[in-house]
Order: structure tokens, then C-alpha cells, then sequence
């Protein structure tokens, strides 16, 4: 079957880029499928950076909803010094490397934000207190730099969280400091053995990165075992698309949407971007029933 199935997003299908309380949202998981329901979405998929934490919640939260989700995590890697975010989906939650990976990734991350804050305490009034006052779920939390933002938000120095990402949490301040991170080929590799799917997101968004990943860069992952392409995200711009599109048609790839929803944290509304039910039944095909440990 051909995964190219639109040359534009679909207008009903599934939402499968949301975050959650468990990372750098600030709804709940029960919030997250209650608006999808509201919204007439065919399901929702909760993929919260480099944890499960949320996925309990969520599942209890659409089973009394009577909503299809789908569980995944959104993992922070890296390709020869691009930042990549890779979307995975139906793996085994209890898979020791990808447990392991999760739990490296996550004190990596606790202790570039407190190295983050320890230069921004010295030009802005917040400390480590007023970022961990950010956190919703304590230690369940993957803390990055949108708790940065909030707490700046919190002091009266920004009006939102995207304000602060502009300056002082941008990756090109002088505050910056990039996130250790596992490379995208251990990605492929851990999500494979934990016997999910891999789908590498917002690709083409040249606001992420100075230097996008390569079409040679693509080939090797592909070359590994990636199953798709989210083709549908605000951050890609048409002649992105296109190129992802054209990659993902060469190569018999999943072409995903999504909103990158982050609840008030983010601009981006939920079901702006979609995932028609032909692509997500092949996601739930070729994966794990990881709900099962729920």
C-alpha cells in the first residue's frame, strides 16, 4: 500500500502529537482526550518528551471517554549536531534499552536546565525554586526549558512562554545549553527493540534548527528501519513538505500529522494537524498493544 495518501493534511483523522503535564504541557492527560473528544477527533495519541509517565492516565482517561488512543513518547535526539525529536509509538513500555534511554535522557536534561538557570539567575529574577514551582507532576515531569519560560513568565519578565522562547531561552542565547542526547540511529535501534514505530517529527521546521537533516541524512535512517514522516505540522513550510512528501513516497514511508499540541504553552490548537485512520491503523498494525501493561 502507498503511505502518500494526501497532498494535503487530511480534514478528519487523529491528533498523535500531544504533550501532557508529563513534560511540557499544561493539561492533563483527561484534558488532552476530553477536548479531542469535544473536537470530533477519531482519536488522540499522547507523546510526551522522553517518558511514559502520562500513558496510565491517559489510557483511563479515554477508556471512560470512549475515545481510540494511541500511546507514544516524543525522544530528543540528535543526527551529526541536528536536534531531532522522533515520535515512537505501540512499543513496550517494560523494554530495558528504552527504559534505560528514557532515564539517561531525562537527569541529562534535570542537569543542563539547572546549569541553564544557574546563568539566567545572574540577568533575571527566578531560581531553580520558581522553575521546580513550573513542574505539575514532581519527579514524573521531563523538566526542560519550558519551565524556564514559565517561571521568567511567572516573574513579570515575558507575557507568554513563546515571548521567552524568543529571547532568552532560545537556543541561540547566551544562556543556551544543548541537551545530551542519544543519537537518532540508538533511537531507531531502542524503539525497534522494544517492537514500535518510529516516525521522525516537524523534520523540515527550519526554526528548530540552522541546518535541517539531509536527504542523505533521511536515507540513513530509513536505511535503519524509519517508518515515517510527520509531513503534517505548522512548523514545515510547503516546500518542506513537498520534499518530505517526495522522500516519503520514494521510499513507501508513513506520512503522519500533527499539532505539536502543548495545551497554553503553545499557540498550536489541537487537531490543527491530523493523521488519517488508514495511517494509524498501520501504526497499531506494525506495533506492540504497549497498552496492555495499563
Amino acid at each position: 500500500m502507498s503511505h502518500v495518501r494526501y497532498a494535503a493534511p487530511p480534514a478528519q483523522g487523529w491528533d498523535i502529537h500531544c504533550h501532557t503535564v508529563f513534560s511540557d504541557g499544561t493539561e492533563t492527560p483527561g484534558t488532552l482526550v476530553e477536548q479531542a473528544r469535544l473536537l470530533g477527533l477519531h482519536g488522540v495519541a499522547i507523546a510526551d518528551h522522553d517518558t511514559t509517565a502520562g500513558w496510565r492516565e491517559a489510557r483511563a482517561a479515554a477508556r471512560k471517554a470512549g475515545l481510540p488512543l494511541l500511546l507514544g513518547t516524543e525522544i530528543t535526539a540528535v543526527d551529526d549536531d541536528v536536534s531531532v525529536h522522533m515520535l515512537a509509538f505501540r512499543y513496550d513500555p517494560a523494554n530495558t534499552r528504552i527504559s534505560d534511554m528514557f532515564a539517561g535522557t531525562r537527569a541529562a536534561r534535570l542537569r543542563r536546565t539547572k546549569r541553564m538557570v544557574e546563568r539566567l539567575t545572574e540577568d533575571y529574577p527566578i531560581t531553580w525554586g520558581d522553575v521546580l514551582a513550573q513542574v505539575k507532576e514532581g519527579e514524573r515531569t521531563t523538566i526542560g526549558r519550558p519551565h524556564i519560560a514559565d517561571a521568567l513568565v511567572a516573574a513579570g519578565v515575558y507575557r507568554t512562554r513563546s515571548d521567552a522562547f524568543a529571547d532568552a531561552v532560545s537556543a541561540a542565547s547566551k544562556y543556551y545549553i544543548p541537551t545530551p542526547s542519544p543519537s537518532t540511529h540508538e533511537v531507531i535501534a531502542a524503539v525497534k527493540d522494544a517492537g514500535g514505530v518510529v516516525v521522525v517529527a516537524h523534520a523540515g521546521d527550519p526554526r528548530r534548527n540552522r541546518r535541517l537533516l539531509s536527504d542523505a541524512q533521511l536515507n540513513a535512517l530509513i536505511d535503519d528501519g524509519l517508518d515515517g514522516l510527520e509531513v503534517w505540522h505548522r512548523g514545515n513550510p510547503p516546500e518542506q513538505r513537498e520534499r518530505l512528501l517526495a522522500i516519503a513516497s520514494r521510499h513507501d514511508l508513513l506520512v503522519t500529522g500533527g499539532s505539536d499540541w502543548h495545551g497554553k504553552g503553545k499557540p498550536n490548537a489541537l487537531g490543527e494537524n491530523l493523521t488519517d485512520d488508514d495511517t494509524v491503523r498501520e501504526i497499531m498494525r506494525r506495533g506492540v498493544d504497549s497498552g496492555s501493561r495499563f
